[in-house]
């Protein structure tokens, strides 16, 4: 590994920024409802119909509704009175034109209609009725075509009831673009939204998607291509990406046939006190399968015996302050470090923090070593000396808070916190975003939709968690599992892409009854199937 040993890990991260984003593939990427109208307009400037895309959105629907209920029955298209109403319309003509039966209501009158939706509204033949609950009277599937990711306000009058309705009408229900009440590009549930069978939206998916509460309301997502040209995207300036090993797979470090253990690297690992030495361990043990060549744990001296008894390939070194922690850091092989699992909450972690921050190791800091941060926590002033530190540095920097750790660290982008100007709470990605910019760190602000943000604006949304993840220790497997892959020489932000890609993937696998001792010994099957694909 040579010069990459020297770089220790993390020095290459700033080499990747824009590599990055052209290997994720386009089709990874995420929008906002804003950049989807404006890939709409550029789409239309460029010389397509608007008509033309509106067609093509309806028939992607109608494909997949008969695709997936091919004799479904009675099919209910609930219509709005905009673009989204007009992709109504022209699903309810195709779904009649494949043998469905079919009724249509409209949200306020069809006089009113403009535009391309007025424009499809014309070329239905059928009847259009006004949105009532009893319109749904015999429904085989229900079609919500009434406001898709645009809405910017609560539901309310015929179609908060027709859609309450239709969700507890046992009708599976086909939203277009998005379930109407959540909004697009934070995933917020306006009042209220029916939970979809499936979506169809176009284009590309929207943050909404995969944020949570919104998520949980799409059920199957599939994205239709209705002629926007892929060049329309990079016009766009959209930063996030919907995290798969597509966004980090080339450089997931693969061991070569000439190498040894120093090769892919050493992580050290901060372990607490007597009576909490467990979530040290599992961090430990996760940095070891996600590959590490060497991982030691860095013990007080009264834990090493409880540390000796539960570790073997794992190393044991005595620490016993932060004196001995810079020395242990010293030696230039020992290239990532994680502190915080276990580590208690004071001016002892931050010490240690400190002579973390002052190697040339790459540092991933997680909970405790987070809230010894907190304003005010032992008579301390706060993060703000800690950002200037990790802004100051060549190495990666990892975060890896959970929303109360990261509202702890972070108090002015607490969740709920603060309101954008149109009144919605500011979306995950934005306050994982401004943490990232602020603190100079990679950020992964945990979660059943987990965002990772790079300082550089670059984002991912993970969208495989489980929820057997929510057991404890499950985090600290996680941090152990970004420090191996950043000890290989992986960039930060990939890093944590990747960890939490495979820790929600080991989750997914094993399923019901998973502790977090479970995760890190699922992971050579994970990496296993790579294999078995060409990986190596």
């Amino acid at each position: 590994m040579g010069g990459e040993l020297e770089n220790r890990g993390g020095a290459r991260g700033e080499l990747s920024a824009s590599v990055s984003a052209r290997r994720a593939g386009d089709a990874a990427a995420l929008l906002t409802t804003g950049q989807m109208y404006a890939a709409d307009r550029a789409a239309i400037s460029g010389g397509i119909a608007g008509t033309e895309l509106m067609e093509n959105a309806g028939r992607a629907v109608a494909g997949a509704i008969i695709a997936r209920w091919p004799r479904a029955g009675l099919a209910v298209v609930l219509c709005g009175p905009g673009n989204n109403g007009g992709d109504g319309f022209v699903i309810a003509r195709l779904l009649r034109e494949a043998g469905f039966p079919v009724r249509l209501g409209l949200l306020g009158a069809a006089d009113r209609l403009s535009g391309d939706a007025a424009a499809m509204a014309a070329r239905w033949q059928g009847g259009i009725e006004p949105l009532t609950v009893a319109l749904l009277d015999g429904a085989a599937l229900i079609v919500d075509a009434l406001f898709g990711a645009g809405l910017a306000r609560p539901l309310e009058g015929a179609a908060l009831q027709v859609l309450a309705a239709a969700h507890n009408s046992g009708a599976p229900i086909i939203a277009v673009d998005m379930p109407s009440g959540v909004e697009g590009t934070g995933g917020q549930v306006l009042g209220f939204a029916p939970h979809a069978a499936l979506t169809v939206t176009f284009f590309r998916k929207k943050c909404g998607h995969l944020l949570m509460p919104g998520r949980a309301h799409c059920g199957e997502v599939l994205v239709a291509d209705i002629g926007i040209p892929d060049a329309v995207l990079e016009s766009l300036g959209a930063m996030a990406r919907e995290n798969a090993p597509r966004l980090w797979l080339d450089v997931f470090p693969r061991p070569r046939a000439d190498g040894h253990k120093y090769d892919r690297g050493h992580c050290v690992v901060k372990s607490g006190p007597l009576i909490s030495t467990g979530a040290a361990r599992l961090a430990a043990r996760g940095a070891l399968r996600a590959g590490a060549g060497l991982v030691t744990v860095a013990s007080p001296p009264d834990a090493l015996a409880v540390n000796a008894a539960h570790l073997t390939a794992i190393m044991l070194a005595e620490c016993s302050d932060a004196g001995a922690f810079g020395l242990l850091l010293a030696d230039a092989r020992r290239n990532a470090v994680l502190l915080g699992p276990g580590n208690g909450v004071g001016a002892d972690t931050r010490k240690f923090v400190e002579a973390a921050l002052a190697s040339g190791a790459a540092v991933v800091l997680d909970a405790d070593a987070l809230t010894s941060f907190e304003s005010g926590a032992g008579g301390q002033t706060g993060a703000e000396d800690l950002f200037a530190v990790i802004r100051g540095r060549r190495g990666d920097v990892v975060l890896t808070p959970h929303e109360g750790e990261f509202g702890r660290l972070f108090p002015q982008l607490r969740a709920g916190r603060e309101l954008e100007a149109d009144g919605f709470p500011v979306a995950k990605t934005e306050r994982a975003a401004r943490a990232a910019s602020e603190s100079g760190a990679v950020v992964v602000l945990k979660g059943a939709d987990s965002v990772i943000a790079a300082p550089d604006g670059r984002l991912a949304i993970n969208g495989n968690e489980s929820p057997y993840l929510a057991s404890a220790g499950s985090g600290d497997v996680l941090a152990g599992i970004i420090t191996g892959l950043i000890a290989q020489g992986m960039p930060g932000f990939e890093a944590a892409c990747a960890g939490c890609w495979l820790h929600g993937e080991a989750a997914r696998n094993f399923g019901p009854g998973l502790i977090a001792e479970d995760l890190p010994d699922m992971l050579p099957r994970i990496m296993a199937d790579w294999s078995s694909a060409g990986f190596r």
